[in-house]
């Protein structure tokens, strides 16, 4: 059984009971977080495929584990189509080789076009030329099967903590693609909360209202819990133009 604390992940809000769509995930490698993610996903309701070159590793999945196992190489044409990448919400590359985890992504994301891809790097200096091609990493460093799903899961908002009361949150959350060039002032003012930080990188910072949005840019607000269904909203609609 996974603990509490990655289970909390499963749903948009933190709360236990709530749902998101169901859709279809595939993951390359089934190491330790691998099979952790595979495990989550499914428990979540959703499809996942996991693809190994080594059929041992599926021993990591728990026994009611009802997702697809495929025997091969993560950027091996066949070996994507028989995990439906053709279908596949989003794909996690998460083997023990940079090199595999970044090939993979890219076949992901240029050939089969899935648009939500992330890969785990080993080496934290090729993050940033991979952050450019459009491809999220995540380094072992900060890197934890949390941060995979927080990027992996549709939309809505990721409560990161809440205090004491559970009235406040500090929580991730998306944005509308239009946002990307605005400035953090104009943000904050047009969907009305505050940018705590960002994550530029893989590198947080603490923005200026003269801060403007690039793209890959994780963001994250402070905000009343209550709240945060309605900025979700706010934040996902397209800006309007000034006239």
């Amino acid at each position: 059984m996974l603990s509490p604390h990655l289970r909390h992940w499963s749903t948009p809000w933190g709360a236990r009971g709530s749902t998101v769509r169901p859709v279809h995930f595939v993951i390359m490698g089934c190491g330790r977080v691998g099979g952790l993610l595979a495990a989550q996903l499914d428990e979540s309701g959703h499809s996942v495929a996991v693809i190994d070159q080594d059929p041992d590793a599926f021993r990591r999945l728990p026994a009611e584990f009802s997702g697809r196992r495929i025997t091969g190489m993560g950027f091996d044409r066949d070996a994507l189509l028989q995990a439906g990448i053709e279908e596949a919400y989003a794909l996690a590359a998460v083997s023990n080789g940079d090199n595999s985890n970044i090939l993979t992504a890219r076949v992901a994301r240029e050939t089969f076009g899935v648009k939500h891809v992330v890969a785990r790097i080993y080496d934290p200096r090729r993050a940033e030329v991979y952050q450019r091609l459009g491809i999220t990493t995540v380094a072992t460093v900060p890197w934890t099967a949390d941060q995979f799903l927080r990027r992996l899961l549709p939309k809505g908002a990721q409560v990161e903590y809440r205090d004491a009361s559970g009235a406040v949150s500090l929580a991730s959350i998306d944005y509308h693609p239009r946002w990307i060039g605005s400035t953090v002032g104009h943000l904050e003012e047009s969907v009305g909360a505050r940018i705590a930080y960002i994550t530029r990188f893989g590198k947080g910072m603490v923005p200026t209202v003269s801060t403007v949005i690039q793209e890959n840019d994780l963001v994250y607000i402070m905000a009343m819990s209550e709240e945060l269904p309605r900025l979700q909203r706010r934040f996902m609609a397209e800006p309007v133009k000034a006239d």
